[in-house]
């Protein structure tokens, strides 16, 4: 199995009850979070291989691996994830208007509102990208609304307020 895999399992399959679901989420994200404070205040890419990067972050091999899943569609360059060992080298090299939007769709407002994000991007920019992202998952109606008095679009030939109308 590969590490992908093994962090998968463990993070999604296995069978927790719900107290030790949302321990194991908590800590989780408060590595995450830690990485995340130091990959944004590095002026340079972060990069290594995975187990370099796990010891350089003091995580679990598998909690790095976490963290490389949750970043890899936010990255320049995707990494090998799914093939990846502890010894493949991996980039943390992030497109930081991505990784911001990826963020909000993820609902991670304990990432996208750390202070860091004040170096990397204005306030303007960061507000813009939050209503681009949440305007993207904002289903948007096309069709006018029919009035009581029109034609029902169900094609009966009656006025709406008559047919289908009648229930609404």
């Amino acid at each position: 199995m590969s590490l992908l895999e093994t962090w998968r399992n463990l993070a999604y399959e296995q069978e927790m009850d719900d107290q030790k679901y949302q321990m194991f989420w908590a800590t989780y994200f408060n590595f995450e979070k830690g990485v995340y404070e130091q990959i944004l205040a590095s002026k340079e890419p972060v990069s290594g291989t995975v187990k370099e990067l796990a010891d350089r972050f003091g995580l679990e091999l598998l909690t790095m691996v976490g963290v490389l899943d949750g970043i890899n569609d936010s990255l320049k360059t995707p990494n090998p994830i799914e093939t990846m060992d502890e010894n493949t080298v991996v980039s943390m090299d992030f497109d930081k208007e991505l990784l911001y939007k990826n963020m909000v769709a993820a609902k991670a407002e304990w990432l996208y509102t750390l202070p860091q994000w004040d170096a990397l991007l204005d306030a303007d920019t960061r507000k813009a990208l939050y209503k681009e992202q949440k305007l993207s998952t904002t289903v948007v109606h096309t069709q006018p609304k029919v009035g009581r008095n029109d034609p029902c679009p169900c094609g009966s030939g009656k006025k709406y307020k008559k047919c289908c109308g009648a229930n609404a």
